[in-house]
């Protein structure tokens, strides 16, 4: 059973995902160990007091470097022994130190179909404004592995989600992550869970149950 670090830093609806799936039997093979937030006013927190999950407030501006910041993040995360990250909403950039700690471990959803609408500055709804801006007609979610280049790592799931007339950035937000995000998070983390990904340069390839035994 693998022990899982939720990174948040507001509302916490993919934690909430994470969790309904522990429930549900989605995910069986992991259980989440401990919540971080970057803002200890993230309702992110109030979601893990009420699953019985320790939450802890790690601040960026509470550090004079970010290498201060990601060892006080790497300490709570081995406090927790830690096996799997996974970024729910944390708007902070991980140092190449926690990525490295954890190789191929560490999972984020971004709000796009990767590569669109991606990489430094695209986060939250300013994504969706660029989506609409840009007239796609079909955005998604995207779960990916996380290196040293934002929004850079190998995809291991995406999902589609249809752009519908008169949508704002505020509904196309909310239809993303109901019909995407909540969605192929909760099936990322229980394949990275039961050890059935492999990273092949920049792909990643599929265990089937078969080939594990």
């Amino acid at each position: 059973m693998k022990k899982i670090g939720v990174l948040v830093s507001g509302g916490g609806t993919n934690l909430q995902a994470i969790l309904d799936a522990q429930t549900s039997g989605i995910i069986t093979n992991g259980s989440v160990a401990c919540v971080i937030s970057s803002s200890p006013k993230a309702y992110a927190l109030e979601r893990a007091a009420n699953a019985g999950v320790p939450g802890v407030c790690v601040r960026r501006k509470d550090y004079t470097s970010s290498e201060e910041f990601d060892a006080a993040l790497l300490k709570v995360l081995q406090q927790y022994q830690v096996d799997i990250v996974v970024l729910a909403g944390f708007l902070c950039i991980l140092g190449e130190n926690i990525i490295r700690a954890y190789p191929n471990k560490i999972l984020n959803v971004h709000p796009s179909l990767i590569p669109s609408f991606c990489g430094d500055g695209f986060y939250g709804l300013k994504v969706h404004e660029k989506a609409l801006e840009y007239g796609v007609k079909v955005t998604g979610a995207t779960v990916h592995f996380v290196n040293e280049v934002t929004d850079g790592g190998a995809i291991i799931l995406q999902k589609a989600v249809a752009v519908e007339q008169g949508d704002t950035p505020e509904v196309l937000q909310k239809r993303v992550m109901h019909e995407a995000e909540h969605v192929i998070l909760p099936q990322a983390v229980e394949l990275l869970c039961a050890d059935r990904l492999k990273v092949n340069g920049r792909k990643v390839e599929l265990i089937e149950n078969d080939e594990m035994i």
